[in-house]
């Protein structure tokens, strides 16, 4: 099961913008954000909720996951 990345967390944590923005611009209320990050709500492998987050925090889909919960052919993601 994958886990949103300890360098998602960072730059949400570390960034100029406070978390509960960031989760706004993505379209995802500031409460399921916290959820995923801590746990208390499931990420699935290509969780669009995170990807989102991390498109605004400058990460690529592949740096928001610990895990490796991508399937890729031919460079595109599945």
């Amino acid at each position: 099961m994958p886990k949103v990345s300890r360098k998602f967390i960072e730059r949400l944590k570390l960034g100029t913008q406070p978390a509960y923005r960031v989760a706004w611009r993505a379209k995802i209320h500031p409460v399921i954000l916290s959820k995923l990050i801590h746990g208390a709500e499931k990420v699935w492998p290509n969780d669009r909720r995170i990807i989102a987050v991390g498109k605004i925090l400058g990460l690529s889909p592949e740096e928001c996951f610990e895990e490796e919960c991508f399937e890729f052919e031919n460079g595109k993601e599945l």
